[in-house]
């Protein structure tokens, strides 16, 4: 069970790498077939993934991600997608991104429902706002027993301006902190720390446990606009 938890958590943090509308975000690129790599890691810097993105096409204000997950030993082991909508002076991420890729195929041959609060990014990032909270509800048939998933996305907050390298490059960066809670039979609490640049996206993301130890991390490795 603990490690079902990590593994939501870990696609969280890598599905939150999406793609926005020129014309209404600053902090992502708009361009069909525009390519991103992100690599996680476990705490003591072994690769544990990889996950490649592309944006594979674009409708009016709407982009569709699709990502393609990969083992440590690079082994291809499923794909989703999901929407990045342009709304106003913010991009809204679709809710359903918050699905592990791992639960979906686990589950795929069962009756799933999703609901829940999409993720929002305003331009307007500066250090101390705070931003919306997001959630995600997914209910399991499982022949004639119901299993429920919840996971709350809290406290977001823009924290500092900071420069990070990674082998993609090194850039300049927002950095934002919020909780997540995912409950499924018990309750368990994480803490995410997430690079932002302009024009890039997400740079670098770290998870840790509710006593404050690094669970793991994700990195940009590629990009290619």
């Amino acid at each position: 069970m603990k490690q079902l938890f990590i593994t939501i958590i870990c696609a969280l943090l890598v599905n939150f790498f999406a793609i926005g509308q020129d014309a209404c975000s600053v902090y992502y690129p708009f361009k069909e077939g525009a390519k991103f790599e992100i690599t996680n890691y476990n705490k003591k810097g072994k690769k544990e993934g990889v996950v490649k993105y592309t944006v594979s096409n674009i409708d009016g204000n709407t982009a569709t991600i699709e990502a393609v997950i990969f083992d440590e030993k690079d082994k291809e082991i499923t794909t989703t997608s999901y929407d990045i909508m342009c709304e106003g002076n913010s991009i809204s991420i679709d809710f359903k991104s918050l699905i592990s890729p791992e639960m979906l195929q686990q589950y795929k041959d069962m009756d799933i429902d999703v609901s829940g609060t999409n993720i929002e990014l305003p331009n307007d990032l500066d250090v101390g706002k705070k931003l919306k909270d997001a959630n995600m509800i997914m209910t399991i048939n499982m022949g004639g027993m119901n299993m429920k998933m919840t996971m709350d996305i809290i406290n977001r907050t823009v924290d500092s301006k900071e420069s990070v390298t990674t082998s993609a490059g090194t850039f300049n960066c927002y950095a934002l902190s919020y909780d997540s809670e995912v409950k499924m039979g018990i309750k368990t609490s994480f803490t995410i720390k997430e690079w932002i640049a302009e024009g890039v996206g997400v740079v670098k993301t770290e998870s840790y446990n509710k006593k404050g130890k690094l669970m793991g991390y994700s990195e940009l490795t590629s990009i290619s606009k």
